[in-house]
């Protein structure tokens, strides 16, 4: 058959497609990864692990925020708003926790993105401090057993949203991430048996804790920064009805995030005129490698050792 022929003609079209397809970097390789399908944007690095579990290797998944950094001030660059808008799905926390991403979120969802609230639909608390009583707490995490209901809706706004995915591996993911989170949360409930009734007693940086007090019965005492936010600040009086709070209930450790300086922490401490320690925890964001929280399980598990420690330990 000669080279001029309309079949040669559609043999060499298909040839030249196939060669375009693997090397467009928009189509992002040759196979059957599915690079020009819509991924998954997450705002938070906490949330961002837990996606990845439930999606594994199912679609791509961008996260948002770097380790280390606060999510109630951390910013979106232009490439990070232009993959918000080309998602197929947008996870992020909610409840007004990622302040400085929000309003992409809310463009994105504007234009036809499919986003997903996790903290609205995991059942929310409301804060109980004086400053924040009643409006809803976006920190749910601090809750194995809320995490595990949301490692099952993110699979199934997973399955309905993206497309081109494997539904059953979707959900075969999330029932074996599910089971390891199970595991967390019976692990915590042991680990925190040690700590005796009258020192469940927790003093933080700032109101992070609440899902973990209701759920692990503690008492929240109060917060060095009474908000729910770290970009509040607290005044004289505010530390000084703290310190009267924490000498009566004979608090013995502080707990402070482990990313920020914990300057108000060690003036509580004084204020107080107790020998109470100042002990970090990781609160709000996960850590690099090597970091002492690189994963949601590990946070958990270096949390929850760090709080029976600081308060079971004699």
């Amino acid at each position: 058959m000669r080279a001029g022929t309309p079949a040669a003609r559609r043999r060499a079209a298909a040839v030249l497609l196939t060669a375009l397809a693997c090397v467009l970097p928009l189509l992002g390789g040759c196979g059957t990864g599915g690079g020009d399908r819509p991924g998954v944007v997450v705002t938070t690095n906490i949330l961002g692990d837990i996606t990845r579990n439930v999606i594994g290797d199912e679609a791509e998944v961008t996260v948002l925020m770097e380790a280390g950094a606060d999510p109630h001030s951390f910013g979106v660059s232009a490439t990070q708003a232009a993959s918000i808008e080309r998602a197929g799905l947008v996870v992020y926390n909610g409840l007004g926790l990622e302040e400085n991403a929000l309003r992409h979120v809310d463009s994105a969802r504007e234009t036809g993105v499919a986003t997903f609230a996790v903290a609205e639909a995991v059942d929310p608390l409301p804060y109980t401090s004086d400053d924040t009583a009643g409006r809803p707490d976006p920190h749910f995490w601090t809750d194995p057993h809320r995490v595990r209901t949301a490692v099952g809706l993110i699979a199934e706004q997973v399955v309905e949203n993206v497309d081109g995915i494997d539904a059953a591996a979707v959900r075969k993911n999330a029932d074996r991430y599910g089971a390891q989170v199970d595991d967390l949360a019976s692990w915590m409930r042991q680990r925190f048996k040690a700590v005796p009734e009258e020192r469940r007693s927790l003093v933080t940086d700032h109101h992070v804790f609440g899902y973990l007090a209701q759920r692990f019965g503690f008492r929240v005492i109060g917060a060095v920064i009474p908000s729910g936010t770290t970009l509040a600040s607290p005044s004289a009086s505010d530390l000084d009805s703290l310190a009267t709070a924490v000498r009566e209930a004979g608090v013995r450790a502080i707990f402070a995030d482990s990313s920020r300086p914990d300057r108000l922490a060690h003036v509580l401490r004084r204020e107080s005129g107790l020998d109470v320690e100042v002990v970090p925890l990781f609160s709000e964001s996960l850590t690099d490698k090597g970091g002492g929280a690189p994963t949601y399980l590990d946070m958990m598990r270096a949390n929850t050792t760090a709080i029976a420690d600081g308060l079971g330990t004699d």
